[in-house]
């Protein structure tokens, strides 16, 4: 299956790819087969069923209130967050929610949100929803969110590859040396060959508008990061820090590109906290590939573009063009899912396309861009993904800081080199998938295990 740059880069709420966009998706996506079923009008009921590490983690990362407002038609990239708690409340209050937005249905919370102890076999994030009418279906399907706010119906699973619709790529590559032998072979940049896979969809003005864009949601993220303060929902106390670093290191006067190491550091922090703030806080944001990682990749271009007096929207889309690339490659030989493969998936794939961004746009050959991400994806596997109370806060919010000073310092371990290296980005790409298949599931976000359950013996 192709993969867009707009596959990976995705404007929604958090706090969680995986448990919050990809249910709303597929909730709202149900609301709308009913309509265009002309079912709407039957329904009296409607039940979810969610399983696995939906279930395990679901109230953490809001994956019920997720549910509940796709039912009612709304979607991850136009909903207005400040609605959201009024949303909820005035079902849960009125035992009542209206069905793609327009058909007023009884719902019981207890009786029709269901959280089982049970697993599905394709994949760890799965949920089911029905529509009946009494005693009667008029509609079930079943949903698996795979990471970064991906959605794959069961039917399509089912269904045989030649009837899936597939969008011919001018350069459709599998693996990092294909990408890089079309690059050699073309003449082309990782950044410019992406540009002319992503117009097999749309045309380059078009493109380019959509990753502005992008980038745009990025920045108010990460404005907002900046402003807002307090306690984070969800019961740990956790309180933000963005705001309090932000006007301390406005103090300090602003470091360039090449100044002091120390303070760069500082506000890379700065931004990948200000962004994953925001998504615990289930704010706007764009999943980057997920959200559980959003921060990193904004994190690494904020920090580029204001501080590099020659930065421009040019580089923008060549940053985003290269990081989805290694994104691509992460996704379709392993997974970008924490629940499939731990944290290694999520913050391990987001870093290792950032380096690749940051590489692209300081000039780095195809070799030393692949080098750039292969070092930043090797020294993040086996990360576990283990929330504590199964929120998006602790240690994920730190964790993309980390990750985000990772990613620059192996681009400047690539850009030394000519881009020959031992390992290759295919081989740490395939042991992150053999990793993940190793890993106990209590490390692959149900919060059965590692931080989450020394925390609670704490």
């Amino acid at each position: 299956m192709a993969i867009s740059v707009f596959d990976l880069f995705k404007i929604g709420i958090g706090p969680s790819s995986s448990h919050t966009v990809g249910p709303m998706r597929a909730a709202a996506t149900f609301a709308q087969a009913l309509r265009e079923q002309g079912l709407l009008a039957q329904v009296t009921r409607v039940q979810v069923r969610l399983y696995g590490s939906l279930s395990a983690t679901g109230v953490g990362h809001a994956t019920d209130r997720a549910c509940l407002l796709g039912l009612m038609g709304q979607w991850p990239d136009c909903i207005d967050p400040s609605t959201i708690e009024s949303r909820i409340g005035q079902v849960l209050q009125e035992h009542c929610l209206m069905l793609d937005g327009s058909h007023p249905l009884a719902f019981d919370y207890g009786r029709d949100m269901l959280l089982l102890d049970e697993s599905l076999p394709y994949h760890p994030n799965a949920m089911s929803l029905e529509a009946m009418d009494g005693q009667r279906s008029l509609l079930s399907q079943t949903y698996f969110s795979v990471g970064g706010g991906f959605i794959v119906e069961q039917a399509e699973i089912d269904a045989p590859a030649s009837e899936m619709n597939a969008v011919m790529l001018p350069y459709e590559f599998d693996s990092g040396a294909q990408l890089l032998v079309l690059c050699k072979a073309h003449n082309l940049s990782v950044a410019q060959l992406m540009m002319a896979n992503e117009c097999a969809w749309r045309p380059e003005a078009e493109v380019r508008e959509g990753l502005l864009r992008i980038w745009a949601a990025m920045r108010e993220c990460v404005a907002n990061g900046l402003r807002n303060e307090g306690i984070l929902p969800g019961g740990l106390h956790v309180k933000r820090r963005a705001a309090r670093l932000h006007r301390s290191l406005q103090e300090l006067g602003k470091p360039n590109v090449i100044g002091s190491t120390l303070g760069a550091m500082e506000w890379v922090n700065l931004f990948a906290l200000a962004v994953n703030e925001e998504n615990a806080a289930g704010g706007r944001m764009v999943t980057a590939p997920t959200n559980g990682a959003a921060g990193i990749i904004p994190a690494v271009l904020h920090y580029y573009m204001k501080f590099n007096p020659n930065a421009c929207d040019a580089d923008v889309v060549d940053f985003l063009l290269g990081a989805a690339a290694v994104g691509i490659l992460c996704k379709k030989n392993a997974s970008i899912s924490g629940a499939e493969v731990g944290c290694q998936g999520e913050v391990g794939s987001a870093c290792s396309m950032a380096a690749a961004g940051l590489a692209q746009v300081l000039g780095a050959t195809p070799p030393q861009l692949e080098n750039a991400a292969e070092i930043a994806l090797e020294h993040n596997l086996g990360l576990t993904c283990d929330p504590v109370g199964g929120l998006v806060q602790v240690p994920c919010i730190e964790r993309n800081a980390i990750a985000a000073v990772k990613a620059i310092n192996a681009v400047q371990m690539a850009l030394r080199g000519d881009g020959e290296h031992f390992i290759s980005l295919d081989r740490v790409i395939r042991t992150m998938r053999d990793t993940g298949a190793d890993m106990h599931a209590n490390y692959k976000e149900t919060s059965r295990g590692g931080l989450a359950v020394a925390f609670v013996e704490c």
